[in-house]
């Protein structure tokens, strides 16, 4: 196979077998359709993701490895987990959904001269969130002023995070540390996190191939119901200082 397939107009049309993924570029599995809410949660459930800049055709991708943390696993290093112990900041769950999406699409990346995240896909993302599919997790200071905070799909007990942001140091790691304790707390055993990236390494994220990860998928979204109970009461990001350890 030398080209991505080209998806079918309808939103159940199905998605090829992922070991039909290109090599070159890696994972890329398929193109065109749409973002329409059906599409969507069936492409996560079968390890999928969209992931394309705007002027392109909507690409579907399932890289052949796969960067993944354990929901009781994400590392804060010491001298960051003594920072974060005099920060009075604030966790908040699904606290302005729009806005963390929008400050992750804004955020400058180091290579890149855009973004993925454009409005078709912030569209997208916000109908999974109204339909219950997709959160955000929200870090604020002290004034109440956006810090960090990341967004993802949850199917079943599976979260797919996408994208997270830092508008102050250290705000992206107060986030995903944050998304780590709550899903451990309900009982979720691991999270995607889509692409391998040093930074994620580094805060104990691991390469899963991509069988690997397609094995253990199956059992956390065998429940495609939305997770309806997100929300939290505000959590003192210092708490997590003892939660996220290395």
């Amino acid at each position: 196979m030398t080209r991505p397939l080209l998806l079918g107009p309808g939103p159940h049309s199905p998605f090829p077998p992922v070991d039909w993924a290109l090599d070159e570029p890696d994972g890329l599995l398929c193109i065109g359709g749409d973002l329409s809410l059906p599409r969507l949660l069936n492409a996560y459930a079968n390890g999928i993701f969209p992931w394309f800049s705007e002027g392109q055709p909507i690409l579907w991708w399932s890289p052949s490895r796969r960067m993944v943390f354990r929901s009781d696993g994400v590392r804060l290093s010491r001298r960051f987990r003594r920072e974060l112990r005099r920060l009075d900041w604030q966790v908040r769950f699904d606290d302005d959904f729009d806005a963390v999406v929008a400050a992750c699409a804004q955020a400058p990346r180091p290579g890149q001269t855009g973004t993925w995240i454009g409005p078709a896909m912030q569209r997208a993302y916000a109908r999974l969130h109204a339909a219950g599919y997709a959160h955000a997790i929200a870090v604020r200071d002290a004034a109440g002023r956006l810090a960090g905070g990341l967004y993802g799909v949850s199917l079943g007990r599976a979260f797919f995070a996408e994208s997270m942001v830092s508008l102050s140091s250290g705000g992206s790691k107060v986030a995903l540390a944050a998304l780590g304790w709550r899903l451990a707390q309900a009982g979720t055993p691991w999270f995607d996190a889509q692409v391998e990236h040093p930074h994620l390494h580094s805060m104990g994220g691991e390469s899963w191939p991509r069988s690997q990860f397609l094995a253990r998928l199956p059992p956390l979204v065998a429940d495609r119901r939305p997770w309806r109970d997100w929300t939290l009461p505000v959590l003192p990001a210092r708490q997590l200082a003892g939660a996220a350890g290395d």
